[in-house]
């Protein structure tokens, strides 16, 4: 019995015969390859069911990473001249050569002020007026020449004891001349001589102590050597107060007008009082009138009482 070499025959041994294969088709020349155009990737698709298609990565950074970057910095408006100039000279950058140089500028500009300083001080009449510059010089003047009679009346009793036979009797003199000289000065005696005759009337009742004061002391800068003021003997301890209806000297009041006995030269006691801006201008200028008289002979006859010291005593 022949083998049953049918695969469909029930009971064959062998395997089941190959499908014959397709002839595999003849290729054709190769045709000219066109650029691939790129296809933007597609999403990948869940194979699970019910799971929904995950969304595309983004090309581009992630929105934190855009938060987390730091923001450009706005541009900076150009600077102007003067801004560039105040930036430069603020905040002062000061060098150590700078500060030396700083603290000798100091030094120096103190130096110079205290320079001007003295010399303004030595200088003090620049800015004097002209009547106040004739008025000082006179007073200069006159000063002068009254240092000049007391230095050669000193030196002519020198030279009278010095010669004189009986020394002890020229020193008595001189004591006893000296002793006068005091006593007129300390108001204790009488004087007379040479001088003026101040006469102020105050109609208005302008006239002030202080004034009279003034008047007083141009006379003494001016070498008056004894005054009397309305019976009144003027002393270096003299002082002027304003009372009702007058003026009082030491106390005791007086009323215009007011009348001055000056023991002086003439020629030097008048033209003080009338130097411009002086006594007699002031007084004026309150309504006041005033009337100075030339005399050879003036006579200041009124008295102080001498006081007795109660602590000073003499040293010889």
């Amino acid at each position: 019995m022949s083998t049953n070499d049918n695969p469909e025959e029930p009971g064959g041994t062998g395997r089941p015969p190959e499908p014959p294969k397709s002839p595999e088709p003849q290729k054709s020349p190769e045709a000219p390859q066109s650029p691939q155009v790129p296809q933007s990737p597609q999403p990948a698709r869940s194979s699970e069911p019910g799971q929904s298609p995950q969304a595309p990565e983004p090309s581009e950074p992630s929105a934190q990473a855009q938060a987390q970057a730091p923001a450009p910095a706005p541009a900076q408006p150009e600077e102007t001249g003067r801004q560039r100039l105040a930036a430069g000279l603020w905040p002062p950058r000061v060098s150590r050569a700078q500060l030396i140089v700083a603290l000798l500028l100091f030094v120096l500009g103190l130096g110079l002020a205290i320079q001007v300083r003295s010399n303004s001080d030595s200088s003090a009449l620049r800015g004097a007026r002209q009547e106040d510059l004739v008025r000082i010089l006179d007073e200069l003047d006159g000063r002068t020449k009254r240092l000049e009679d007391e230095k050669q009346r000193l030196e002519d009793q020198r030279k009278e004891l010095e010669s004189s036979s009986d020394q002890a009797e020229e020193a008595r003199r001189q004591t006893v001349e000296k002793e006068r000289q005091l006593g007129i000065l300390a108001g204790t005696v009488a004087a007379q001589g040479p001088g003026i005759t101040l006469k102020i009337t105050d109609p208005t009742g302008q006239v002030q102590s202080d004034q009279l004061l003034d008047t007083l002391q141009e006379l003494r800068a001016a070498g008056a050597e004894a005054i009397q003021i309305n019976g009144v003997r003027i002393v270096a301890s003299s002082y002027f107060s304003d009372e009702d209806g007058g003026v009082a000297i030491d106390g005791k009041k007086i009323t215009q007008p007011y009348e001055f006995k000056v023991i002086g030269k003439p020629q030097d006691l008048e033209p003080a009082l009338n130097i411009p801006g002086g006594v007699v201008q002031t007084l004026e200028k309150e309504q006041a009138t005033v009337a100075v008289t030339r005399s050879a002979k003036i006579v200041v006859d009124a008295l102080r009482a001498a006081k007795q010291p109660d602590y000073a005593r003499s040293s010889s």
